[in-house]
C-alpha cells in the first residue's frame, strides 16, 4: 500500500534554497527574525551639494547654508537656499535645492527626465564619481559658479548601517533588489548598498523612478 508523504511548506522550501544559494557565494544568510530597523524609501527631487567655495561665490563671502528641514539621515537638511540650474540649452531650472551640509565636491543631481529638459546628457553615476561628467553653470543671489563637471543622474541606492547590512546579509558595494508590492508591482534591480556607522536604513530612488 502506498503511502502518502505530506507536502514541504513553500516557505521551508524557500529558506533552504536561500541558505544553499548564499553559502555557495560564500556569504552569510541574512537574518530571518525581525529586522532591526524599519525600511524607508524616499524619492529625491533634483538637488545639488557645493563645496563651501561654491556657496561663497554663489551667495557672498562667508555665507553658510541655513537649515529648512531636516532629512532622514542624521545631520543631512535641505537648505532654504535655492539656486538657478542653466543646461546647454539655455533652458533654466529655476528653485534647485541644495541639500547642506557642505561637501569637498560640487554635484548636481537630476532625474532623466530633468536632463532630457535642459539638454544635458547625463551619466548613471555612484554619488560623488564625477570623473567624465558634463558641466553646467549654476547662477545665485550673487554670482555665477562654473561647474567643469558633477552633474549626474544618481544610482538608486540604500543606506544602510552596519546592523542592517549584516542582517540582509550584505556589503557596501554590492547590489540588492528592492519589490514593491500592491496592483501595479514591480521590482527594482542593481540597487547599490552603501554602508556607514553614521546612517539609518533608507532607499534612494529619483523622481522618474517614483
Amino acid at each position: 500500500m502506498a503511502v502518502q508523504a505530506n507536502p514541504v511548506h513553500r516557505a521551508v522550501v524557500e529558506h533552504l534554497v536561500r541558505q544553499a544559494v548564499y553559502q555557495r557565494m560564500g556569504k552569510p544568510v541574512p537574518g530571518t527574525g525581525n529586522a532591526p530597523n524599519p525600511l524607508v524609501v524616499n524619492i529625491s527631487a533634483r538637488h545639488c551639494h557645493l563645496t563651501q567655495e561654491a556657496v561663497e561665490a554663489l551667495f557672498g563671502k562667508g555665507h553658510q547654508l541655513t537649515p529648512m528641514k531636516w532629512l532622514y539621515q542624521e545631520g543631512q537638511f535641505a537648505a532654504k537656499e535655492t539656486l538657478t540650474l542653466v543646461g546647454p540649452r539655455s533652458r533654466v531650472v529655476s528653485n534647485l535645492r541644495i541639500l547642506g551640509p557642505c561637501r569637498t565636491l560640487n554635484q548636481v543631481e537630476l532625474a532623466y527626465t530633468d536632463a532630457i529638459a535642459l539638454g544635458f546628457d547625463i551619466p548613471l553615476r555612484k554619488s560623488g564619481n564625477i570623473e567624465g561628467t558634463p558641466g553646467g553653470m549654476l547662477m545665485g543671489p550673487e554670482g555665477f559658479f562654473e561647474m567643469p563637471d558633477g552633474i549626474i543622474r544618481a544610482e538608486r541606492h540604500v543606506h544602510m548601517h552596519p546592523e542592517d547590512a549584516a542582517y540582509y546579509g550584505v556589503a557596501a558595494g554590492d547590489r540588492m533588489k528592492l519589490k514593491i508590492g500592491g496592483p501595479c508591482a514591480m521590482t527594482f534591480d542593481e540597487m547599490l548598498v552603501r554602508v556607514d556607522e553614521s546612517f539609518k536604513l533608507e532607499v534612494h530612488i529619483d523622481t522618474d523612478e517614483g
